[in-house]
Formats: C-alpha cells, sequence, structure tokens
C-alpha cells in the first residue's frame, strides 16, 4: 500500500518474530492510523509466527521466503528490499535496535538515498513530516530529527515504545511478492554455536542483572545467573568484562554492544563508564551495587549501595526467593 509504514520482522532464526515486534507495528499504527505493514525475509516463515504479526497489528505481510535469505547478508536483503520500496512506495521503514537491523537499515537507506535516525526513543508526526527523537553525545542529550524526504528510515529502542494489545484470531493478510534474490558477494564460512542460557535475551528483557571488572573474574558470573534466574532477568556485561574475555560480546551493554531499556537495571561492580551509560542509561529504574562511593553510575542510579557485591548479591538473591516464594 503506498504511504504504509513498513515494519521489518526481527526473527528468531526458527521461524517466529521476536517480541520487539508487537513495539515497532504498534507504533508503526500509531503514526499511520492504521497502516501498519510488516516485511519479512526469511528462509522461512512459521503459521503461528506470520499469525503472530497479524495480531500484533500488521494489516499486510510482504513475505519474502528464500533460503538464500539466511544467514543475513547485508548485501543480499538491501537490492531485494529496495526494489520491494520502489515498486511499493511506502512511507516509512521502521525496525527495531538490533545488530542485525542496525547494519540492514542504514544499508538500505544508502542505497535509498534518504536519511536514517538510529536508536530512536521517541516519534511524533509534526503536521506531513516524521520527527524522531534520539540520544546523542552517548546518551546525554536528546536531539529531534527529521527528514528531507521519505521513506523514512529508522531503528526503535526495545522496551521504549508501547506493544501492540494482540487481537486474538486476527488472520493475515500475506503478499508474497516475486523478487530476485542475489547470490551476494560475499561467500559466508563460519561455525555459528547457538548456547541457551535459559534466561530472557538481553536486549527485550524487562530485568536486567549486569556485571562488570568488581566481579574479579568469569567464575563469579554464576552469582550474577543464580539472581538473574530467580527474578526472571537476563544478565549482561560491561565492556570491561568483555574485554578481559569474561563474558562474550552478545553480552555487552554500551555504545559499542547492546542498547537496553528494560524496566529495571541491576548494576555490580560497574564503574559507569561513558560507553556502558550509553547503553542503560534510558532503564526505567537503575540500581547500582559499587565498593567506591565515587563511581560515576552511581550519579545515574535511582537506588545505590556501597558495598561489596560479593555480599550483596547472595543476601539480594535470598531476599527475592522469600519474596517470590522460590
Amino acid at each position: 500500500m503506498p504511504n504504509a509504514f513498513w515494519c521489518v520482522v526481527e526473527d528468531d532464526r526458527a521461524g517466529h518474530p521476536k517480541k520487539v515486534m508487537a513495539e515497532v507495528l504498534a507504533e508503526a499504527a500509531r503514526l499511520s492510523g492504521g497502516r501498519a505493514e510488516a516485511v519479512w525475509l526469511t528462509d522461512r516463515a512459521e503459521p503461528d509466527g506470520l499469525r503472530r504479526l497479524a495480531e500484533w497489528g500488521a494489516g499486510k505481510i510482504w513475505l519474502v521466503e528464500h533460503p538464500g535469505l539466511a544467514p543475513y547478508r547485508g548485501e543480499v536483503w538491501a537490492p531485494v528490499v529496495a526494489g520491494l520500496v520502489a515498486a511499493q512506495a511506502p512511507r516509512a521503514i521502521l525496525g527495531a535496535v538490533t545488530s542485525r537491523q542496525r547494519e540492514f537499515l542504514a544499508r538500505l537507506a544508502a542505497r535509498l538515498g534518504v536519511g536514517f535516525a538510529a536508536d530512536v526513543v521517541g516519534l511524533a508526526m509534526d503536521g506531513d513530516r516524521l520527527v524522531a527523537t534520539r540520544p546523542v553525545y552517548a546518551g546525554k542529550l536528546l536531539a529531534r530529527v527529521a527528514w528531507a524526504r521519505p521513506p523514512w528510515i529508522a531503528t526503535l529502542r526495545p522496551n521504549v515504545f508501547k506493544p501492540a494489545d494482540p487481537v486474538a484470531g486476527r488472520e493475515p493478510q500475506i503478499e508474497r511478492p516475486t523478487v530476485t534474490v542475489p547470490d551476494g558477494a560475499l561467500r559466508l564460512a563460519e561455525r555459528r554455536e547457538e548456547v541457551s542460557t535459559g534466561l530472557p535475551e538481553l536486549s527485550e528483557a524487562e530485568l536486567v542483572v549486569s556485571g562488570g571488572r568488581g566481579l574479579k573474574g568469569p567464575e563469579n558470573f554464576v552469582i550474577l545467573e543464580r539472581l538473574a534466574a530467580v527474578i526472571g532477568a537476563a544478565v549482561g556485561a560491561s565492556r570491561a568484562a568483555v574485554d578481559a574475555g569474561w563474558r562474550p560480546h552478545r553480552f555487552q551493554i554500551g555504545q559499542t554492544g547492546r542498547t537496553i531499556s528494560p524496566k529495571l537495571y541491576l548494576g555490580f561492580g560497574i564503574s559507569g563508564a561513558i560507553q556502558h551509560l550509553a547503553g542503560m542509561r534510558t532503564s526505567k529504574l537503575i540500581v547500582a551495587v559499587n565498593k567506591d562511593p565515587e563511581a560515576p553510575i552511581f550519579k545515574i542510579a535511582d537506588y545505590g549501595i556501597v558495598g561489596d557485591l560479593f555480599e550483596v548479591v547472595p543476601a539480594l538473591t535470598e531476599e527475592f526467593k522469600k519474596l517470590l516464594g522460590k
């Protein structure tokens, strides 16, 4: 549909859209007056995933299903979507702040010759133009930006926008456009090991427990994992902990890692360098535990405990167990 707001689907590689799509679709529907549509590039889409997109508000789903679309490669995806844009003329193209969509939507904007707003925390219509609010200077200021011409392309920070209330039983309207999927300029030679932690995915979690250099070693992250398991939180890490090899990069929170906005952020042994604060300062409630009373993280924390995390974390874990009856 011309002038529709498109939402690029972020999926879990198993044929299901991630829950962050409920937020992106809801915001697209609000801004467009109900003309929200999903664009899903995948090697397989499960029927349940298609129904979920419809229940979250996608009036139409542009489904491009091809084995050459997985694993993700930007030089393959960009020409496919650019061709759809030329044919259908959407007014906006929105996605979530994830590693894949950050790269893809920036590449698509460059290919189309239009502007790109990354890490958006607010969107509003100002007459006939869209205005985005996004953090700058490592989150110290908020800037309002607008596009010179459509399509307006942006990534939305998870856990900031109100998700759509699902409409049960809504059947998806699916369009399967005829596209040419290029072979790609790069040949992938990779070994990917997906290790399940049994905890929520970091960028979508409403509760996050994070550790830094103060944990003194990788073996001590287990105490954070125990706390996280009790309260149902994801576990993150500072750049210092990741650079030291204590945690994989996918757990890094900060300017060069994940950007999160949980309802509750618990930081243990993290000093609060600007790089880290840029990735979590929009959390709704921030609790910091550090032995150093002058740690910068206390300046943005709602609650702070000056103490030894090796005493505080086990005590908190036991109190949460009592509170939650575990």
